[in-house]
């Protein structure tokens, strides 16, 4: 059994970094007050960005610097339509899950037109992504050294260290207060002299950044081709959200629970052990733990208050 957890465990990880870096981002939006559902469009467009441009330039340019651009690619486009929910939401005073919505709508049906001018398929598919790798000296440490630190991509840990970043912005400075205050009461947070609607762009366009770079990773790490859907990811994203209490620690644990289960149900049917269980108990068990635990955790859902309220 051992050797099955660390035989599959890479995979998990794989798997589980673009939904944990997306879900972050919807985290920055919801605690400033703004309600996010576009997650799956907005990673999809740094998916398509991030495929675009290292197809444009995987010839011409050294694969490192290329697979680097590609994701800087993906933030920005990210950002740019997660700008068009900010100004529907914040400046407009939209509603928030319509708003949503559309983005979603909106960047399934650009990315896959601009595929199909592009490649004539709507498939981009690219050369190579990023090689996994085993870490020097730490990955011989038994027990940790296989499951972390063998076989890992080096987007892994720059996800890792943007949780790490954001959980201390968020809450050991001065600035993450304000960013969650604005979530709670704005009003106080006006009083205060602070501009809540600079404060919500911030969150907003970070929830772009962090879902772009997230389907950008998820195309150079397992994926290796824009095909015009992340497979729900982005909608994964928020269910993990608001499993983990819209709280970092209990984001990277969600994630991590979703990708377990969705890794052992794609593996399943070519490993013997696991071969005799139906794949379809892998797939729903985390929905259905989910359910569960929302059912009798309502009552103490820690939501930030303003959420979804235009102000």
């Amino acid at each position: 059994m051992w050797g099955l957890f660390v035989q599959i465990f890479p995979y998990v990880i794989a798997y589980t970094i673009p939904m944990l870096i997306t879900s972050l981002g919807g985290l920055y939006s919801e605690r400033s007050g703004v309600s996010n559902l576009g997650l799956e469009g907005l990673m999809l467009s740094g998916y398509f960005a991030t495929a675009f441009f290292i197809k444009l330039t995987e010839n011409i340019m050294p694969h490192g610097i290329c697979i680097v651009m590609g994701l800087l690619a993906g933030i920005i486009c990210g950002m740019l339509f997660a700008l068009l929910h900010a100004f529907a939401s914040i400046n407009l005073k939209a509603d928030q899950t319509i708003s949503g919505t559309a983005i979603n709508m909106l960047a399934a049906a650009v990315t896959v037109y601009a595929a199909r001018m592009i490649t004539g398929s709507g498939n981009i598919p690219i050369l190579m992504g990023i090689v996994r790798n085993d870490i020097p000296v730490i990955s011989k440490i038994p027990v940790v050294g296989p499951l972390f630190f063998a076989r890992s991509y080096w987007s892994s840990w720059l996800a890792l260290g943007i949780w790490a970043f954001s959980w201390w912005l968020l809450y050991s400075t001065s600035f993450g207060l304000r960013l969650r205050a604005c979530g709670e009461h704005p009003s106080a947070v006006e009083s205060a002299g602070i501009n809540v609607y600079a404060m919500r762009y911030f969150g907003v366009l970070m929830s772009g950044a962090l879902s772009g770079l997230g389907g950008g990773i998820m195309l150079v790490t397992y994926s290796g081709e824009f095909n015009g859907s992340v497979a729900g990811l982005g909608f994964l994203a928020i269910a993990a959200m608001i499993f983990g209490q819209w709280k970092p620690l209990g984001i990277l644990g969600a994630t991590f629970f979703f990708g377990f289960f969705t890794t052992l149900a794609n593996v399943s049917q070519v490993i013997p052990a696991l071969g005799s269980v139906p794949t379809v108990i892998f797939k729903i068990f985390p929905y259905v733990v989910t359910l569960i635990a929302l059912v009798f955790s309502s009552k103490h859902m820690s939501a930030p208050a303003a959420d979804g309220v235009p102000y």
